[in-house]
């Protein structure tokens, strides 16, 4: 499990906040103990005990070169201890309304021996969190496979390719075998990947205030900037415009708009970058902000019992990393994502 863990980190290192740290201890105690003095320090923020726990038990601390899931574990002097902190998954707890999902042929888009490509539904975080047992798309790929065929000792591999935020539905591509992650990662590096979403959203009242913008929202327009974490490491990441300087990433968007009804704007987004919330980040500077993004300025969603973050997954075109053909996947449209 550790090297899927390692692998899959690997292959999305370049769309999240991820944190490497090595520590030599300088006397004997219990690793709990330890990395509860240590980690806020590495955060700059408080983190309570429990979390230090959940996240030992995660499987992400290593001590002299072994995985180690024990709290209570004893460190003696010398010893190295090495932690793997993706910061948005660390503060990143268990929603109310996390669904329950099982995968099954409905939901799979494309499937051959070396990849599978599925709808991942809204509520689903994409991968296994520091909270045991969370639901994700990731372990519902693997019983999914493995129900496939049974006679397996062990689970089957799915690589992790890319993320999708828990309140995104759509397209999300897995590999099956080891042999393609290098091709399908240079992919997404290279933006030989082409990711198109839809997003539903309207006129913040400060845009809408300005007539000649209200009357000619065009339609197509782009961004391109810097953006990076604004937010402090000890909340929950939010991204904004940061020079490149301070350790801003381009970032660049074009838009067009496909569709406009009773003040919603039906916008179809294709990435040229892969930054983490950079679409939200991009129509929230636009003014039009995503509907039921409050992080960056959005209304609440159409319904208040079911909101979520208005944005779709639409399709994702990419080379075949075997046969070389050009691959268009694409996921229905859920309710409301049409005018």
């Amino acid at each position: 499990m550790l090297c899927i863990f390692m692998e899959n980190t690997f292959h999305i290192m370049y769309d999240t906040c991820m944190i490497k740290k090595n520590w030599t201890v300088s006397e004997p105690c219990r690793l709990d103990v330890f990395l509860r003095k240590e980690i806020p320090l590495l955060l700059s923020g408080d983190i309570s005990n429990s979390k230090i726990r959940r996240f030992i038990m995660s499987g992400n601390i290593l001590v002299n070169g072994f995985q180690c899931r024990v709290p209570s574990y004893d460190l003696h002097k010398g010893a190295v201890v090495a932690a793997s902190i993706d910061e948005c998954k660390f503060f990143y707890e268990k929603k109310p309304d996390d669904i329950d999902f099982i995968l099954t042929q409905q939901n799979v888009l494309f499937e051959d021996e070396y990849l599978i490509v599925v709808n991942k539904p809204a509520f689903l975080p994409t991968e296994e969190t520091i909270v045991n047992g969370r639901g994700n798309m990731h372990q519902a790929v693997v019983d999914y496979l493995w129900k496939k065929n049974p006679s397996l000792r062990n689970p089957p591999y799915a690589g992790i390719m890319h993320r999708l935020d828990r309140e995104t539905s759509g397209v999300l591509l897995f590999t099956k075998t080891r042999s393609v992650n290098s091709e399908v990662h240079d992919m997404f590096e290279r933006h030989s990947a082409k990711k198109t979403y839809r997003a539903v959203c309207t006129l913040t009242e400060t845009f809408s205030k300005r007539k000649s913008f209200t009357e000619t929202v065009p339609d197509s327009f782009s961004v391109d900037n810097y953006i990076g974490r604004v937010s402090p490491k000890s909340q929950a990441c939010k991204m904004g415009i940061l020079s490149k300087d301070r350790g801003g990433l381009h970032s660049h968007t074009d838009f067009f708009v496909a569709g406009r009804k009773n003040g919603l704007f039906y916008i179809d987004c294709r990435l040229l970058t892969g930054r983490t919330h950079q679409i939200r980040v991009h129509l929230s500077l636009s003014g039009l902000p995503i509907i039921g993004d409050e992080l960056y300025g959005g209304t609440k969603g159409f319904d208040v019992l079911n909101c979520r973050i208005m944005l779709h997954a639409r399709s994702l075109l990419f080379p075949h990393p075997v046969t070389k053909e050009i691959m268009e996947i694409e996921a229905p449209y859920p309710e409301k994502f049409e005018p």
